[in-house]
């Protein structure tokens, strides 16, 4: 393991990216991260067992990066887990964590950082999670990975993120958000056992109940997808994971109050109809379906800490750090 965090001025920072099989597109956003007016104290990059020579190519190219090559691909729920465990044992203050495919602007990590101060409050500190804006490669803002605004913030809170140029938030994506890691510690890792769709939105829920989150707008990172459009467009056989993941939230996770699981069950299953509505196969997304209701209904998600254990990865102890939802 390479060295802790070295501090350059403020709280300590280390960026966590998530990659498999992408090794061009994890080299711009490597690159991308070193030319940040505010770099990171420490990369962590969690390589999920990629086969396209990744892991060479970062320890070739980017040497000082802490690069954690995992036994097998645990999905981006498991590698952020991974990862972020490995960044607790060093003792950061603070976790951003971006997609392999994000590549941050050189002034992303800075303006997360400035915004955070200025949200901060003398009777609550500064919040726990603060979001960047996610554009595509043409500039648009991209569909996928925009945060939920949060219902009835109130007038206090929706004040100071407006003094900050941010806006209050319920939920974020992956593709770049910086939180807090004591916050994590008490509130534990992402579900490794989601494997990939709805990781995100669990976790920052969870995170954020009873906190404060933000978007910032002056944050900006271009996600590279090969399309531009919502992560409802037509997912195939994946779409077995948002059902069964989203099954396993509302039933199990303690990030959403009971009006919010009414209120995201609704949305969620407009989600669905459109979906379907949109696919060019709707037999396979029927079977998805099936598999993922049954699978929600009558399975749990195994202990994030057994999941890692089987990568030998060593899950930070105390505070729900396991990051079991049942």
């Amino acid at each position: 393991m390479k060295r802790g965090p070295k501090t350059r001025g403020g709280p300590s920072v280390t960026a966590v990216v998530v990659t498999y099989n992408r090794r061009d597109l994890l080299d711009e956003s490597l690159t991308a991260l070193g030319a940040q007016t505010r770099v990171p104290d420490r990369i962590i990059v969690v390589d999920n067992a990629s086969g396209d020579g990744t892991a060479a190519m970062v320890a070739d190219r980017f040497p000082d990066v802490d690069l954690l090559v995992l036994s097998r691909n645990i999905g981006g729920a498991g590698g952020f887990s991974a990862g972020m465990a490995r960044a607790l044992g060093s003792g950061t203050a603070l976790l951003w964590l971006l997609d392999d495919d994000t590549v941050p602007e050189p002034g992303a990590l800075e303006a997360l950082l400035s915004a955070r101060e200025k949200a901060a409050t003398g009777e609550d500190g500064p919040p726990a999670l603060l979001a960047s804006r996610v554009v595509w490669t043409d500039g648009r803002d991209h569909p996928m990975n925009t945060p939920r605004p949060k219902p009835r913030a109130t007038v206090a809170e929706s004040r100071i993120a407006r003094a900050a140029g941010c806006v209050p938030i319920r939920s974020a994506s992956f593709v770049s958000v910086l939180v807090d890691a004591a916050a994590v510690r008490e509130r534990g890792l992402p579900v490794a056992d989601y494997f990939l769709w709805n990781d995100d939105f669990e976790f920052t829920t969870r995170l954020l109940r009873g906190r404060r989150g933000l978007l910032c707008p002056a944050s900006i990172v271009v996600h590279k997808t090969k399309e531009f459009g919502g992560a409802d467009a037509d997912p195939g056989d994946r779409f077995f994971y948002e059902v069964r993941n989203k099954i396993w939230l509302f039933t199990g996770s303690p990030g959403l109050a009971p009006p919010e699981r009414a209120l995201y069950a609704g949305s969620t299953v407009r989600r669905w109809a459109r979906t379907f509505a949109g696919s060019s196969d709707r037999a396979v997304l029927r079977r998805a379906l099936v598999r993922g209701v049954k699978d929600g209904l009558f399975t749990r998600p195994r202990p994030t800490a057994a999941v890692l254990r089987e990568t030998g990865v060593t899950s930070p102890s105390g505070g729900g750090a396991d990051g079991r939802d049942d």
